[in-house]
């Protein structure tokens, strides 16, 4: 039998969900035994050509174009999208920026700290540009399974990743989900 392929992104985030997910430990040798990764910043793969895959993991909200663009291929590419992470279910701190204009914020950024000596805005063909608002990613496409925490913890993604290999999509149990 085929394994069930996953594929994970990390957008605008710290990267503390992906890590949480990692300190399953012994755990997590059980998991990627029954899956095939394809797609993750583990591997440090960068090409976003998503294959067909069962379940897409989000970390990370979504605040420019290059994240927006990769969150509508793996919606279409995969069967179930897990969102895993307050920044991803709620937009977290990243939302913080939403009360300032673009521009100012770039400014301050760029040209006015303290520290900036001739200062300059970075513009690049390569560089995307930011969203007018930092958004969570059930604001743009639909996510099956929610998994909050900052981060979450590694029993609540292991949970929420066995059921969803057993074929079941189910709400978070509540005792699961603290805060630390």
């Amino acid at each position: 039998m085929e394994k069930p392929k996953v594929a994970t992104v990390w957008l605008e985030g710290c990267s503390g969900c992906h890590m949480s997910f990692l300190d399953l430990d012994e755990g997590l040798a059980d998991i990627l035994a029954a899956v095939e990764l394809t797609v993750t910043p583990i591997t440090d793969f960068k090409d976003y050509d998503f294959p067909e895959a069962t379940l897409g993991i989000i970390e990370g909200a979504v605040g420019n174009t290059e994240q927006l663009e990769i969150l509508h291929k793996l919606r279409k590419k995969c069967q179930v999208l897990m969102a895993w992470g307050d920044c991803a279910v709620f937009g977290g701190v990243n939302t913080l920026r939403n009360h300032i204009p673009t521009e100012v914020l770039l400014t301050r950024g760029f040209i006015q700290t303290e520290s900036t000596v001739d200062g300059v805005l970075p513009v690049h063909q390569e560089l995307p540009a930011l969203l007018p608002q930092v958004l969570a990613v059930n604001e743009i496409v639909p996510i099956e399974i929610y998994v909050p925490g900052c981060p979450p913890s590694p029993e609540a993604i292991a949970h929420a990743l066995q059921e969803v290999l057993q074929g079941r999509i189910q709400r978070m149990p509540t005792g699961i989900l603290h805060f630390d």
